[in-house]
């Protein structure tokens, strides 16, 4: 299984203005700083090198399978908010494109699932024959356009570790070792962690 980041999030969970108010910081002096901290902080947290293993603002990526499975397809980094397409190379060779009404697609449970409405079609023997393009993310549809709808205690242990990056800017501080995630960040985080390896 490999995944292959097609379209990146938008915007990041947390916003300039909430972490300069949760870093107590009121003017624009070190705004590059903090842009830049809150880049790293989320990407400590999400996709699927990330702490959660979730997909925490709307992105697309694509899931590369050398084959169909016998059965089901779990989709990784939950919430899933859709399966884009299903590409296939059939057994000469020839991408297709499998048509929504041969699967069903699952985005209430977590991870996500992809069921054959029948059996999968044969691919061509050879590495990469399966592309699912799913779109990942939380998205609050109730506004337009669509935005992200991270639940507050993601954000809350995002904005818990930028404060640690923010108070030890450099690599090592004296006495101790490179910045982790804080204990409280990590307690509000593993609720919603996914382990990668059942997904």
């Amino acid at each position: 299984m490999g995944l292959k980041l097609i379209t990146p999030p938008p915007l990041y969970p947390i916003t300039l203005a909430e972490a300069k108010l949760h870093l107590h910081v009121d003017h624009t002096d070190e705004d590059t700083l903090i842009n830049i901290l809150i880049d790293a902080a989320t990407a400590h947290v999400d996709g699927p090198t990330g702490f959660l293993g979730r997909a925490l603002i709307n992105q697309t990526w694509q899931l590369v399978l050398d084959t169909f499975p016998d059965n089901e397809i779990k989709i990784p980094m939950p919430p899933l908010i859709e399966v884009v397409e299903i590409l296939y190379d059939n057994p000469i060779g020839d991408e297709t494109v499998l048509s929504p009404a041969s699967y069903t697609v699952d985005n209430v449970n977590e991870p996500g699932w992809v069921l054959p409405a029948d059996t999968w079609p044969d691919t061509f023997d050879g590495i990469n024959a399966v592309r699912i393009v799913f779109r990942a993310g939380y998205v609050d549809t109730g506004v337009s356009p669509a935005q992200g709808k991270v639940p507050g205690d993601i954000k809350a242990a995002i904005l818990l570790y930028l404060g640690s990056l923010y108070a030890n800017r450099e690599q090592v501080v004296v006495g101790t070792s490179a910045v982790p995630l804080p204990w409280s960040a990590e307690q509000l985080l593993k609720r919603k962690r996914i382990d990668l390896s059942m997904a």
